[in-house]
């Protein structure tokens, strides 16, 4: 049995040899895709079919929240953003709020202002972020907006107003925009997850749950 075992390895070996031996003497190649035509009917639709449901998973995952309105006007404070969102609460979220979990809504707004000989210039970036929280004594939601005082709401649906309809809101100084230019005005909301505590914060990343937030929702402004 032995004897048999080694005489077959040695022929193998040798055969492996003459097949290495003769392949560098061959010309290289290289192997050429097939033409799309030459393709699978099937398979061209699969991947059709792929890059379709790719593409509608994007787009239902940007929609979580919808801008409905957003302007920007001239006053005698500064420059006021007014905005209005739709969008509502799954029971993921409603439950971590009941027990006791608070929730932030950040809103992110970015002027640009468009020069031919360099990177469009930001001119300005500011965010606010909306707290809100249930008290499990009271019963009541609680809605505050930075660096403005807290109300209390009996019913979460009144507390989401404060977010859906935030009051407007000074996003720049008189003096910060120029007069005559264009500026290109970026707005989009999201739930801040970086807020939450911490234990929150690594579910959250794992959870699509948690994943709230729009699109950019991009208008011009001119300065008059």
């Amino acid at each position: 049995m032995t004897a048999c075992f080694t005489r077959c390895f040695k022929k193998l070996d040798h055969e492996l040899t003459q097949s290495a031996l003769i392949s560098t003497h061959l010309p290289s190649f290289r192997p050429r895709m097939p033409a799309a035509s030459t393709l699978p009917l099937w398979w061209l639709r699969r991947v059709v079919l792929a890059f379709f449901l790719l593409f509608c998973q994007t787009t239902l995952q940007a929609a979580e929240i919808d801008i409905t309105q957003a302007t920007l006007e001239a006053t005698d404070d500064g420059y006021r953003l007014s905005a209005s969102y739709s969008f509502e609460l799954n029971r993921s979220l409603e439950d971590a709020l009941v027990r006791g979990v608070p929730l932030y809504f950040t809103t992110d707004v970015q002027l640009t202002r468009r020069r031919w000989y360099w990177f469009d210039e930001v001119t300005v970036s500011v965010s606010r972020t909306v707290r809100i929280s249930y008290n499990v004594l009271t019963r009541q939601y609680h809605a505050a907006t930075t660096g403005q005082l807290q109300q209390s709401f009996s019913s979460l649906e009144d507390a989401m107003s404060l977010i859906r309809r935030p009051p407007r809101w000074v996003i720049a100084d008189k003096n910060t925009l120029k007069p005559g230019d264009v500026y290109n005005v970026g707005l989009r909301m999201r739930l801040d997850v970086a807020q939450l505590p911490k234990p929150f914060q690594i579910n959250a990343l794992n959870n699509s749950d948690w994943r709230l937030s729009s699109d950019w929702k991009e208008f011009t402004f001119k300065v008059e």
